[in-house]
């Protein structure tokens, strides 16, 4: 316990004290914010203001979590540092993004297929990565089951009966669903990052929402030797659940810290180097805690945010050149309405924290039925 609350402190330490030393070297360096022509006038006068803080919060969370880890004498596991390499890794695309929309002194970084292409190879890696390393009971980081709140049914491993062809297509389905969780839950953090605070505070809530499915995990371990003999039934087979709880502490707390200069009018910005960082540390937790599909709720807000932009883009090319929404991602609708920024912020902040809510009542709600 002593690990799960120091990781966070410290990590919300990090980023509470040191974000002004890096936004002024962040503007020494010219790591400037270039807006959209496009976009709502309001916001081109944020155009300078300094971005890239998703190096922060991932040295906030790495510092965080690796200190506590050698103050209380722990040892990382390899489900922790599974989820830091997805996200640092997509960080990493999100910074050379960010880095050429500086140098080329433009709003546009890498172009589309080129930012898949490399959160692909990153998700690639992790899942081949999270189907290895047994532990002494044989149990891997990830699993080739389809999850819910539990693993489900569907299991792409069943195809391995069917000789080599199964095997190959066993592994070619996981790939392409760990890739899809992946991608899809990185660029729906990553739309949604277009207002001051709107995506860290939404990445709070639902990392957040993983502190609580780890610690509760733990307890109700199939391998714990505290859990209650009577309950053996509802027990969780996830790998080092505690571990997943405090590397979800760190980012919070690093995200609690960042987000003081990040609220309205922001200081310094995620930028795609921080967005789709955290969207790799989502979808980690989703994956490695055996709640993919609860993500739908969880990360609600990111799945509105980008279900806007799709349906907006089909609808456009369906009517040729009509339109749903004033703009999209959907927040920039509201404000073309003539809603305030800290209004819209504050509504998205509120319907994301209900349907993360209502992820953490059914994760809950499942134990108790069960």
């Amino acid at each position: 316990m002593s690990a799960l609350l120091l990781s966070g402190a410290l990590a919300m330490a990090f980023t509470l004290f040191l974000t002004p030393i890096f936004i002024r070297l962040f503007k020494k360096l010219e790591w400037g914010q270039f807006i959209r022509d496009d976009g709502p006038k309001s916001h081109h006068a944020k155009r300078g203001t300094a971005t890239m803080g998703g190096i922060l919060i991932i040295l906030a969370t790495l510092f965080g979590y690796f200190v506590a880890m050698l103050a209380t004498g722990s040892r990382a596991s390899i489900s922790a540092l599974l989820v830091l390499f997805l996200m640092i890794g997509l960080g990493i695309v999100g910074f050379i993004d960010d880095f050429l929309k500086t140098r080329n002194q433009r709003s546009l970084g890498l172009g589309g297929w080129a930012k898949v292409a490399g959160q692909v190879i990153v998700a690639s890696v992790f899942a081949f990565l999270a189907i290895n390393f047994p532990n002494r009971v044989g149990e891997v980081p990830a699993s080739m089951t389809i999850s819910f709140i539990r693993d489900t049914p569907i299991n792409f491993a069943t195809l391995t009966n069917f000789g080599a062809v199964g095997v190959v297509a066993a592994y070619v389905l996981y790939l392409i669903w760990i890739n899809f969780i992946v991608t899809a839950t990185s660029n729906g953090v990553n739309v949604t990052d277009g207002l001051d605070g709107l995506a860290v505070g939404a990445s709070i809530l639902a990392l957040g929402s993983y502190i609580i499915i780890g610690f509760w995990q733990s307890i109700q371990s199939c391998f714990s030797a505290r859990i209650d003999p009577t309950n053996v039934y509802k027990c969780y087979d996830v790998r080092d659940p505690f571990d997943l709880a405090i590397v979800a502490t760190a980012i919070v707390g690093a995200l609690v810290g960042f987000l003081w200069w990040n609220t309205s009018p922001a200081q310094i910005f995620l930028g795609d180097t921080g967005s789709l960082a955290l969207g790799g540390a989502v979808a980690g937790m989703a994956i490695l805690s055996h709640t993919e599909l609860l993500l739908i709720l969880i990360g609600g807000l990111f799945v509105i945010e980008a279900g806007s932009v799709i349906v907006q883009r089909a609808y456009f090319k369906l009517t040729h050149g009509k339109r749903i929404f004033l703009m999209s991602p959907i927040h920039h609708h509201f404000e073309l309405k003539g809603w305030a920024e800290i209004t819209v912020v504050v509504r998205f902040w509120i319907v994301g924290g209900l349907l993360v809510a209502a992820g953490v009542g059914s994760f809950y709600l499942e134990w108790l039925a069960r």
